[in-house]
Formats: structure tokens, sequence, C-alpha cells
């Protein structure tokens, strides 16, 4: 049964029925801002205690998470300035557009109290996976470092550090299993900062952000750099593999490095890699996520390079380059090198393209492992019949393109332009349409459980016979479309508007 949850920090019997808006306990309004409930306790921190909630004034009051942050301190000065602090640094938090890291909602002080509403994430996060599967090994560890490094780098693009990377902090995400980064310290942590200066270790500044063992030294001074999410992100790595907090492992006594390498069998070139991102010292520690994702991205070429500086065997060709240049012997290793890493990058969609796409040639190169096509122009191309699942057009423009009974199972069409876009019999199943403009498209037939079309412009769109069960989508937004007898609504229901 879900319960309503008193937010009173001091409430002795915080648990009350569900219909109830006063806490039977303490007499606290179990209303939030006039707009949440809470339901129940998800964390707990020195700084503050986290929630599950529910916004009453949407329909079918979807679940979020409120923060609860609060000053340990009586003073009113503290608590104004604190306040001005918070606003400034929620309005920050507000400006993250990104689809792997949670939205915030809403902030706002209520009873001295502050409160910060962001989109729940279902799903389970890193450290629940290792305790139930099984620590990673050096392929998946590397995996989960691509993609987080990935939003690292836009999390530090917009002059924002996380502050409190940590297993716990990324939650794969049920619907399409990408990776999301949770909970920024930077409100903690520059309140912090700023009322340590005015007022010393007082107010909020008992209180270190970041977590031991995975936060950096500097960090717990209260000095993060960028680089102190790179060496976050590093003691997450050997978490995975280990199933060991940092804090357990072993450090050198004069150094204070933590003595990883013993722990973990991985290849040379990872652990070249890692030792780097967590060295103590910040002027030897990569500077940014785009130093780490380059070494990733030569990381599997290093082996080869090495065996062609220091001997005499036949150079190495990457497959790529062999049938560009078949003469390419007469190159250096190092010039050799850098071919095999842009073919690799291309493969990854990390290059413009050298030559004009068409539908063949992307299923072509769909079929050899690339399925990062984001940010292109497709327009009125033709994949019909098409079995390309987890296929990303994130950002793409595909007017009047046909996916008519495509395979296109957890694919990516994030802000895509999808304007009169044919889609009519297709598998749509947890395909990620976040604001994407499916205008006049048509998804007769098509089957979109469990589709994300949050904030997608469904103006006119055909959804007649289309199967919406669970998909994340407003009634609202389902008006605009065109529905009928056969169409299946979220609650996996037929009816007529």
């Amino acid at each position: 049964m879900i319960l309503s949850y008193c937010l009173n920090p001091n409430c002795s019997e915080p648990q009350n029925q569900p219909s109830d808006k006063v806490c039977a306990s303490c007499g606290s309004s179990l209303i939030l801002h006039n707009r949440y409930r809470t339901i129940k306790k998800i964390g707990k921190g020195g700084f503050g205690t986290t929630f599950l909630g529910v916004d009453l004034s949407l329909p079918g009051n979807p679940l979020c998470v409120i923060k609860q942050l609060r000053p340990n301190s009586n003073d009113p000065e503290i608590f104004k300035m604190a306040l001005e602090l918070f606003e400034r640094e929620a309005k920050t938090l507000g400006k993250i557009d990104h689809p792997q890291i949670p939205r915030l909602l809403d902030y706002f002080e209520d009873h001295q109290h502050f409160y910060l509403v962001q989109s729940f994430v279902k799903g389970k996060n890193l450290q629940q996976e290792v305790k139930q599967n099984g620590v990673f090994n050096e392929v998946q560890a590397k995996n989960v470092l691509g993609e987080i490094l990935i939003v690292l780098k836009y999390i530090h693009s917009i002059k924002m550090i996380h502050r409190d990377i940590k297993p716990a902090n990324i939650i794969r995400r049920e619907q399409d299993g990408k990776l999301v980064l949770i909970d920024f310290g930077a409100v903690k942590d520059q309140v912090n900062t700023q009322l340590a200066k005015n007022y010393g270790q007082t107010a909020f500044t008992q209180f270190a952000v970041g977590t031991m063992g995975f936060a950096p030294p500097e960090q717990l001074a209260m000095r993060p750099l960028y680089s102190s999410d790179i060496y976050a992100l590093g003691s997450t790595c050997l978490f995975l593999m280990t199933a060991k907090s940092p804090k357990d492992i072993p450090c050198n006594d004069l150094t204070g490095e933590l003595l990883w390498e013993q722990e973990v069998k991985i290849s040379k070139g990872f652990a070249k890699i890692l030792r780097k991102m967590l060295e103590v010292d910040v002027r030897i520690r990569y500077k940014s996520a785009e130093e780490v994702i380059n070494d990733l991205d030569i990381a599997p070429y290093e082996k080869e390079l090495e065996q062609n500086m220091f001997s005499n065997t036949k150079p190495f060709i990457s497959p790529s380059s062999e049938s560009e240049n078949n003469d390419n012997t007469s190159l250096s290793a190092t010039s050799r090198l850098a071919m095999a890493i842009r073919a690799r990058k291309s493969r990854q969609g990390k290059t413009p393209y050298l030559s004009p796409m068409t539908p063949k040639s992307i299923l072509t190169a769909y079929a050899s492992g690339r399925m990062d096509f984001s940010k292109q122009i497709f327009n009125q191309f033709n994949f019909a019949g098409a079995d390309i699942p987890l296929i990303n057009f994130r950002h793409c423009t595909l007017i009047q393109s046909n996916f008519e009974e495509c395979n296109l199972k957890g694919a990516n069409f994030y802000s895509a332009n999808l304007t009169k876009a044919k889609f009519s019999k297709a598998n749509l199943k947890k395909v990620h349409f976040f604001k994407a403009n499916l205008e006049e498209a048509n998804l007769e037939g098509a089957i979109l459980e469990g589709a994300n079309l949050e904030k997608a412009n469904l103006e006119g769109a055909n959804l007649c016979g289309a199967n919406l069960t669970n998909a994340n989508v407003q009634d609202e937004q389902l008006e605009n479309a065109q529905t009928n007898w056969a169409t299946i609504f979220p609650d996996g229901k037929r009816r007529l508007w």
C-alpha cells in the first residue's frame, strides 16, 4: 500500500494513510508546496534526505524525486544567505538539458527547508548491479567509463562539476538501458564553500560534499576541479571490478595513492588510463573528460603500435585503412595508428561523414557494427522493413523518411525532426522519442510499448491501431493526435476520445 510520508525530520511516526493531508503524529502538512506528496524515504545523508514522491498537479500523478536540504543553523543571516545561494545554484541546475541527467522540475523553500524536485528514473544503480550480478569485467567497465565520460564532457562544458560520482549515483535506466547520472552535489558544495568563507565551519559546512573513497583530496577540502569528477569516475570503475569501496583498498603510506593494481586483472592499456585518472596529484591527473575519451580510443591499438615501433614484424594495418591504401606499409607506425583511430571513431559516429550517406550505406555501416548516426540530415530516406534495433538517430532530420515495418526496438530519436515520417506497423518498443517532432507522422499499427514520448510533438500524428501500453506520454499530447477504437492507450485499454 502506498503511504504518505511526513517530511518533518523530527517526526516520530512519519508514515500516514495515503488519503491523509496532515500527519497524525506531529500535525505537519503532508502536501508539500500545494503540489507534492511524499510516499517513501529513499536516502539520507548529512546534508539532507531524499524521498520518492508524486506530483498531484499532473494527470496520472507521475513519480518524482524530492530532495530536502536544510542548513544546520538557526541564525537568520546565515539562512538568508543560504537561501540566496540555493536559489542561484538551483537555477544553474535547471539549465542542464541532457537525456542522461534527470531534469530539475521545481525548487523552493518551505518551513526553512530547501527542496529540489527532479524527474524519477526507474532502474537499478551500478552498486545494486554489482551486488546482484557480481563484479564487472574490463569490457563492461570500459563501457560504463565511455558512456559516463560523454555525460561528464557535457557537464563540464557548461562549467559545472558533479562532485559526487559513485556507483550508487549511476542508474541503468530500465526503459532503454542507458546510464543516467543522478544526485549532483553542486548546490550543496557551492553553498558550503561560500558559507565557509563568510562564517567559518558552521551552517552547512560541517558536511563535506562527496563520498569518502570516491572523492579526491582537493574535493574533500572543498576545492573541487573538473578533474575531481574524473578521479571519482576512476574510483567507480575500481568498485565495479572489485566490489570494494576505494577506502577499503590499501594505499601507499607515503603518497596516499591507492594500491589497486593488485586487486584487478586488466590490460596494460586500460591500467595506464585508470592510473592517470586516479592520480592524487592534480597536475598529473587527466584535466578533462575529452583527454580520457581520446586515450580510450587509442588503447586498443597501443600493443600494435609498440610492435611496429620496436620490431621488424609486418606493420599494423587497420581493416578500414587497408582498403583505402594498399601501399600504406611505407607509413610510420604513428601514422598508421592515427588512421586506425580515425577509422574507429568513424565506426562509433564520432567523426563527420566523408561522403554523402544513402539508406544502403547506413544499413551496411550498421551491419558492420556502427550504431551512431546522430546529427545528420536523412530526409526522405527509405528504410522500410529494416532490422535496426538500438540505432541512434539523435538530433537527426528525417522529414518524410520511411520506417514502415522496421524493427527499431530501443532506438534513439531524441529531438529528431520526424515530420511526416512513416512508421506504420513498425516495432517501436522502448524507442526514445523525447522532444522529437512527430507532426503528421504515420504511426498506424505501430508497437509503441514502453516508448518515451515525453515532450514529443504529436500534432496530427496518426496513432490509429497503435499499441501505447506503458508509453510515457501525456493525455494532452494524445488529444492532438489521431486515434481510433483500435488504439491501445498507455493504461492498456482501448477508448474513444
